[in-house]
């Protein structure tokens, strides 16, 4: 029989929870992980990587149509449906995997089944373990995690049917591509959807209730987007909401209300990507001293819950929704239980957020709208993709990086950029913050040519007047 004592149980096994379970694991803690579906959660199974190898797929295929500009000649271009959508979840299943391995790797026990907070025992925490082949387990531990995730949000007359309203689970493994499609909501998951149906060729219209897309985003940035989404010939419908859905055979029509009018559109399928709530249900929070506040457990800046020995990480711990904030908090939390010296707590203006569409946009920290509204006074320096060297040798020349300094001090306040690659740029603003570097280190330091890096650098100059090629 399996033992069933642990210094630490993770319920979760997303990034969030496999990370920080590897993490107490290397300090010698002995760790188990509770799992009830897919190691590497939604992330590695319906998110973020499988996402990311069909957006590939849409790249390439955007590339190929438009081989003449680069001298190629590509004749009767075609895409085979089931082959995309089989590469996607190869792609994900080969990760999940490797996770697997990592939990072999690192000596971790795992536990298929779903988990719940049980009491105590001798000062130990309780977990009830209902398992996937049936069985019961009570597991007993001296720290639990949880890291239980979220999954999407249903909003009344929107729910999805896996058939014609489809929730992103669905619209990563369609039968068939639609003709037409109207996704609900422009936030990172909706515009990636849309950006890559559109790309496949698609009609799409994209719904937004609120008055510009991708709206975390600096303003900037949201309005070339939206240029940037029309010219390749998507709807944008900003200010809107869709007040009913009829469906049909094999289609939906949709009321949508913009502007004090009202219009119907009929499309082959929906997408409802409308937000996030926590998996906070079943989970064993009835008399603790647990908090849930907007399906969200409220937790400290070490991911203290308020009940003893039980912390909380990731998408069930509110925002930013993002594996890399799971995986970072997962470590300091665990660090600061094993007692290590120098855990620094979560600072969010250092997360920086990537979404995947053509083209690609990335920030970190603050807008320069709410760098204003903090009261700061700044400088802001922009600088285009058309005076890059290396995005027009690319045949990407359209998109601008846009940096934020505080004018007293010379802090990096916030980095915005939409183009090509940026989520892979957005890296070297990253590491600046966390070492605070000022714009006069940012000035001295030498960026490689021919790169799209030496926008960063223009930006910084150009913020304050140097910029040396515009």
């Amino acid at each position: 029989m399996a033992d069933t004592n642990f210094d630490i149980i993770v319920v979760g096994g997303g990034p969030g929870g496999y990370v920080a379970a590897i993490r107490a694991a290397q300090l010698g803690l002995k760790t188990a992980v509770v799992e009830r579906e897919h190691m590497g959660g939604i992330c590695l199974n319906w998110g973020c990587i499988p996402t990311k190898a069909l957006l590939r797929t849409s790249e390439v295929y955007d590339l190929i149509k438009h081989a003449e500009s680069f001298g190629l000649s590509v004749k009767d271009v075609s895409y085979d449906a089931k082959k995309i959508v089989e590469r996607s979840r190869k792609v994900a299943s080969q990760l999940s995997n490797g996770v697997k391995g990592l939990m072999r790797k690192n000596k971790i026990t795992v536990f298929d089944g779903t988990a719940r907070l049980a009491g105590t025992e001798g000062g130990q925490r309780k977990l009830a373990v209902a398992m996937n082949d049936k069985s019961n387990l009570t597991l007993t531990a001296k720290n639990v995690i949880l890291a239980t995730g979220a999954r999407a949000r249903q909003l009344p007359g929107l729910e999805t049917d896996g058939k014609l309203v489809w929730s992103y689970k669905e619209a990563m493994v369609p039968p068939e591509f639609p003709k037409s499609l109207l996704v609900v909501g422009s936030g990172a998951i909706g515009i990636e959807f849309a950006s890559f149906f559109r790309t496949m060729g698609a009609e799409v219209t994209v719904c937004e209730v609120l008055d510009r897309i991708l709206p975390v985003e600096d303003e900037e940035v949201s309005a070339f987007a939206k240029r940037a989404f029309e010219k390749q010939g998507m709807k944008i419908l900003t200010g809107a909401t869709v007040s009913a859905l009829k469906k049909g055979a094999n289609n939906v029509t949709a009321t949508i209300s913009a502007s004090g009018k009202t219009q119907q559109i009929t499309v082959d399928r929906v997408i409802s990507a409308v937000g996030i709530v926590g998996n906070v249900e079943n989970i064993g929070l009835e008399g603790t001293k647990v908090k849930v506040e907007k399906t969200h457990i409220v937790i400290d800046q070490w991911g203290f819950t308020g009940e003893p020995n039980v912390y909380a990480i990731g998408d069930v711990a509110g925002p930013p929704w993002l594996a890399h904030k799971a995986m970072h908090e997962g470590v300091l939390v665990v660090e600061k239980i094993a007692g290590v010296k120098g855990v620094h707590p979560m600072v969010t203006t250092n997360i920086p957020g990537c979404t995947y569409c053509q083209p690609q946009v990335a920030s970190i920290g603050l807008t320069e709208a709410a760098a204003k509204a903090n009261g700061q006074q700044v400088r802001v320096g922009k600088f285009p993709f058309i005076g890059n060297g290396k995005a027009i040798a690319l045949g990407e020349p359209e998109g601008f990086i846009k940096t934020v300094f505080d004018a007293k001090t010379g802090e990096l306040l916030g980095a915005h950029m939409i183009g090509a690659e940026v989520t892979e740029l957005i890296q070297g603003y990253s590491i600046a913050k966390t070492l605070e570097t000022t714009e006069a280190e940012l000035m001295a330091t030498v960026f490689p040519h021919p790169t799209l890096s030496e926008m960063m650098h223009e930006s910084v100059l150009a913020a304050y007047g140097r910029t040396l090629h515009i």
